[in-house]
């Protein structure tokens, strides 16, 4: 009996002992780090000619909403704002504002600088009453072609021996003057 009590005083013992103690909580420290992630600046150099034969030559930064050019000397920078369509960016002094590769720039409210791409637009029709629409932008080197109204060819000019030629990988337009021919795939699709 005595071995009895014995055992169950210690079993009451262990008992008590183990609701006494509270259980062990883990501390986690978790530690926040800060990744610097580099982010490489978007640069586009256009060179515009004005109708006197000089040059501005601005520097678009994508990433930062500015541009950047050398003016009658002076280094000029101009940050970003919002317009309805095409690009505007102005400091106090300078504004520049443009639609495709057509701009003006402005300084303190008077046109200092313009420059517009020499385009040409036509339509011709060939003896079956096909119509072709082009839009040729000379400056640009680009011709934008329609077949009776129909997708957008859009074509790059190439070297010709004489009057004109312009092609992409499946379409080649080939004129002199008026006179013209459109091919697709090696076949004429349209001639006038």
């Amino acid at each position: 009996m005595i071995k009895r009590t014995l055992s169950l005083a210690l079993l009451s013992a262990l008992v008590l002992t183990a609701c006494k103690e509270k259980p062990k909580q883990e501390t986690i420290e978790v530690q926040e780090t800060e990744v610097a992630t580099a982010v490489e600046d978007d640069f586009v150099t256009t060179t515009y000619v004005n109708e006197e034969n000089k040059e501005l030559e601005v520097v678009y930064n994508n990433t930062q909403g500015t541009a950047t050019f050398v003016f009658e000397g002076e280094t000029v920078e101009l940050e970003q704002k919002q317009s309805a369509s095409g690009v505007w960016f102005k400091n106090d002094s300078f504004e520049l504002r443009g639609k495709g590769n057509d701009i003006e720039l402005l300084k303190d409210g008077e046109v200092v600088f313009s420059h517009q791409d020499d385009v040409v637009t036509t339509t011709l029709e060939d003896k079956d009453g096909q119509t072709l629409d082009i839009t040729f932008n000379n400056t640009a080197g680009t011709a934008k072609a329609y077949l009776n109204g129909g997708e957008q060819i859009d074509l790059v000019a190439e070297k010709a021996a004489s009057g004109f030629w312009y092609k992409n990988d499946q379409y080649e337009l080939r004129g002199k003057g008026e006179k013209l021919e459109l091919k697709k795939d090696g076949e004429i699709i349209f001639k006038n």
